[in-house]
């Protein structure tokens, strides 16, 4: 009888552990660091290291959005990038979408083309920002907030990313 009560256990355990591995799949500093880390390899962009500042000012301002999970931005002293989905969204997907953005990226006029946007993307790639911290939230509505943060800024008018 013991030893089932240990094997009931060890198996909700098991159980217990994937669910939370589960649930910050795909949205950890490393796995934000990984998804930016690729594009900015692609262009020989230096390295972007993860600050927990950052990260910190992230968070207070994706709490701030649990309620609406409107992308609205925090007019903050970072660079910023919002995403925001109607169910989960995880941090590299989020990063993706800023990434996939890159095809109305055009390197030579430093603009985006006609009716698309390319901030986010540009954000991502900028060669002088060199920290980033980012955070998720689920919305009272289901949706998923993700910001993440930049410093120093970039997307300075008439420079280019890199």
């Amino acid at each position: 009888m013991e030893s089932s009560k240990i094997s009931l256990f060890l198996i909700s355990l098991v159980a217990a552990l994937a669910l939370l591995h589960s649930t910050h799949a795909q949205n950890s500093p490393q796995d934000y660091l990984n998804a930016h880390n690729s594009a900015r390899a692609a262009m020989s962009v230096a390295r972007l290291t993860w600050d927990n500042n950052l990260a910190g000012y992230a968070q207070r301002y994706a709490n701030s959005h649990i309620g609406d999970c409107n992308m609205v931005h925090s007019s903050g002293p970072y660079g910023e990038n919002l995403a925001k989905s109607r169910g989960d969204l995880s941090g590299t997907a989020a990063v993706k979408l800023w990434v996939g953005e890159k095809t109305s990226y055009s390197y030579n006029s430093n603009t985006c083309a006609p009716g698309k946007v390319c901030g986010h993307y540009t954000q991502v790639v900028w060669r002088k920002s060199v920290r980033v911290g980012c955070a998720k939230v689920r919305c009272n509505n289901g949706g998923t907030f993700i910001t993440c943060n930049y410093d120093p800024r970039g997307n300075y008018p008439g420079q280019k990313p890199y």
